[in-house]
């Protein structure tokens, strides 16, 4: 009987951390990015991984050839013209650009190459900001967005890298346990 149960324990032990660690692996989210007039084009996916990085994978089709800005922004509201996306997302008071002695801003990303086709791809990792809990996690009191720009950023200048307009802009979800966006 002493063994049965000490065997139980163990089981149960052994199952709840098993539980605990496939739960504390990753923690993902998305952004639908639509353009000015509504329409959908394109996804972010975003997966934050057991040591904290952030994997960031963009899609978007109907864009210009060539290099486009694209960040995080400080709230998840998508506004006609994305004006209420507000500036970049910066908890930590930096200076943008992911070259600037004095940045970057959290939500600073790589340029979004997009083809001859008007299909753009950004795949990167960062550790600038969180999906989990802390002190620069996307999900604060207003959500995060995330914006793709005309042009391209120069990575340097504050506060948005000359990279131009906001022309796609979409609102960071967390995604339902277990679903693939």
């Amino acid at each position: 009987m002493k063994i049965l149960f000490i065997l139980a324990l163990l089981a149960v032990f052994i199952l709840s951390n098993n539980v605990c660690a496939q739960q504390g692996i990753t923690h993902d989210a998305f952004a639908v990015l639509s353009d000015a007039n509504g329409r959908e084009i394109g996804i972010a996916n975003f997966t934050e991984d057991r040591i904290g990085l952030v994997h960031v994978n963009v899609r978007a089709s109907g864009l210009s050839p060539g290099q486009h800005g694209i960040h995080i922004h400080e709230k998840g509201n998508c506004s006609p013209e994305f004006a209420a996306a507000g500036a970049h997302f910066n908890p930590l008071g930096k200076k943008h650009g992911l070259n600037n002695p004095d940045g970057p801003h959290a939500g600073d990303l790589p340029d979004l190459q997009v083809d001859e086709n008007g299909v753009g791809h950004l795949n990167t990792t960062t550790d600038l900001f969180t999906i989990s809990p802390g002190p620069t996690t996307l999900f604060d009191s207003d959500g995060s967005a995330i914006v793709i720009h005309t042009g391209p950023d120069d990575q340097v200048t504050d506060p948005a890298g000359n990279s131009g307009d906001r022309i796609a802009c979409g609102v960071i979800m967390a995604s339902p346990s277990g679903v693939k966006k």
